[in-house]
C-alpha cells in the first residue's frame, strides 16, 4: 500500500499495519529505517495491547493470568485494509479466538494514515466490543535513519521546543520493566542535546508526565531533519541500538510495567480504561523537514 504526493512516498504493510518506508522525494532520501536485521528488523511497529514488557511477561485480568510478549501482538498480526486513496489509508485488526488466548477482550483496532504535504498523521482508534471495561496501552515506535551513508549518532542532535530540561527513567536490565523511583536529568542547551551511543547503554530513555509534545531529530548544525508532534501523550520513549544509524522516537499512551508490578491490569499506572462500546482515539504526526 502506498500513499503519495509531490513531497513524500509512504509505504505501509498489512503485517502490523506498519509503515515500512517514508521517502523524501525532494531530497531523494529515505527517512524511515529500512529494517536491516543486523541492528533491528522493524521500521515503525504499532504497540498494542501493551507497550514494552509486563513484569514476569504476564498480565492479570479479572483474576486470570495471561502470557504477554514485548510490545503486544498487533505488530505481528495481519490487518485488513478497510479503505485507501492516494493520500489516506485505514487498516483494521479485530479480536479473534487466538487473541483471546492472551487478551480476553473483544475489540477493533483501527489505524489510519493521512498524508498531507510533508506530514504523515498516524491515528489509532480502539473500539471496546466487550461487555465490560477494557484495559490496554498503545504506542508508536518509528525509527528514523540517518540521511548520510556514513553518519553516526554523533552527527545528530535532539531538539525539544520550549524545554530547558527533561527528566527520564530507565528500565531494569533483567526484567525490562520501569524503575520509577530513580530519575535522571537530560540537560538541554538552547532546547537541544547531542545524540550519543552512551545515551542508550541501558536501553530506552523513558519520559513520563507528558513532558514531550514535540521533538526533532536535527543535524549537528541544528538544521531540522525529521520531527514529531505528539500532544497529550503521557509517556515518550527514545531508543536505539549500539552503533545503529537510527533513533526511535516513540509516543506512548501508557508504557511498560513498573518493576515488581503484579496486580490487576486495572491498577496499572497509566493504563487506558475504555468502557464498553466506547472508542479511544489518539494521533501524532511525523514531519519531514
Amino acid at each position: 500500500m502506498k500513499l503519495e504526493n509531490q513531497f513524500l512516498c509512504v509505504e505501509i504493510a498489512e503485517l502490523g499495519a506498519e509503515v515500512v518506508r517514508i521517502f523524501d522525494r525532494q531530497k531523494n532520501t529515505d527517512v524511515l529505517w529500512e529494517g536491516d536485521p543486523a541492528y533491528w528488523k522493524r521500521h515503525s511497529p504499532v504497540l498494542f495491547p501493551n507497550v514494552g514488557k509486563t513484569f514476569s511477561s504476564q498480565v492479570l485480568i479479572e483474576g486470570n493470568t495471561f502470557p504477554t510478549v514485548q510490545h503486544g501482538f498487533a505488530r505481528d498480526s495481519v490487518f485488513t485494509c478497510v479503505s485507501s486513496s492516494g493520500e489516506e489509508a485505514l487498516f483494521c485488526l479485530s479480536s479473534s479466538e487466538d487473541t483471546k488466548k492472551v487478551y480476553p477482550y473483544e475489540f477493533e483496532l483501527y489505524i489510519r494514515y493521512v498524508l498531507m504535504g510533508k506530514e504523515l498523521t498516524v491515528e489509532w482508534q480502539v473500539k471496546n466490543c466487550s461487555d465490560r471495561n477494557m484495559y490496554f496501552t498503545i504506542g508508536g515506535h518509528p525509527a528514523f535513519r540517518f540521511a548520510g551513508k556514513d553518519e553516526k549518532k554523533e552527527d545528530y542532535l535532539l531538539k525539544f521546543p520550549g524545554k530547558e530540561t527533561l527528566t527520564y527513567i530507565l528500565v531494569d536490565p533483567e526484567t525490562g520493566t520501569g524503575v520509577p523511583d530513580r530519575t535522571y536529568p537530560l540537560e538541554l542547551e538552547e532546547e537541544m542535546c547531542p545524540v550519543t551511543e552512551e545515551m542508550f547503554l541501558r536501553d530506552a530513555l523513558i519520559f513520563d508526565e507528558g513532558q514531550i509534545g514535540e521533538v526533532w531529530l536535527c543535524r549537528k548544525d541544528g538544521t531540522p531533519y525529521v520531527g514529531m508532534r505528539c500532544k497529550g501523550f503521557p509517556s515518550f520513549g527514545i531508543w536505539s541500538v549500539k552503533d545503529a544509524p537510527f533513533v526511535c522516537l516513540e509516543p506512548w499512551q501508557g508504557r511498560c510495567d513498573n518493576i515488581g508490578f503484579a496486580e490487576e491490569i486495572s491498577r496499572k499506572p497509566g493504563v487506558v480504561e475504555l468502557p464498553k462500546n466506547e472508542i479511544f482515539i489518539k494521533s501524532y504526526q511525523i514531519i519531514v523537514a
